[in-house]
């Protein structure tokens, strides 16, 4: 049996997809931070089959749900205080997000202009499909996150 102490301050990212957290690890930019974090993979899940968590210790506000959410929506997060859970968070997609995905359209301002910031736009939160901001170029695959 597996056993990794419980943190005081902090979050616990739960239900993750399997084999995703690596990719939640550097967008939220956890491998700049000096936390302590510990990424538990394809842990035993009666709900998912299999999943991931993420347990951080650092405050709280440090975490951008927006990027999270962004990845997956469906993401269970736990905020811890004092060694206890004393909220969750229920994430939503974000309206709109910066710099996260990259417009692939070489017409696109983005591809002329080096500093703009990419942004892109829920159009269809339905389908979860995301366009850009500029020229509305589709974007609907989590998958093509760098």
């Amino acid at each position: 049996m597996l056993n990794i102490g419980k943190i005081e301050e902090g979050f616990v990212l739960d239900h993750i997809k399997a084999g995703k957290s690596l990719q939640i690890y550097h967008h939220l930019g956890l491998d700049k931070m000096d936390s302590t974090v510990a990424i538990i993979r394809n842990a035993k899940s009666s709900k998912m089959g299999k999943k991931d968590i993420l347990k951080v210790e650092c405050d709280i506000n440090m975490l951008d749900l927006d990027v999270l959410a962004f990845i997956d929506h469906n993401i269970t997060v736990n905020v811890i205080k004092d060694g206890e859970i004393i909220a969750k968070k229920e994430l939503q997609l974000p309206k709109e997000i910066k710099n996260i995905i990259y417009c692939k359209n070489p017409r696109c301002i983005t591809s002329i202009e080096q500093g703009l910031p990419h942004i892109f736009v829920l159009a269809d939160e339905e389908k979860e499909i995301y366009r850009c901001k500029y020229c509305e170029e589709k974007y609907s695959e989590i998958k093509e996150l760098k």
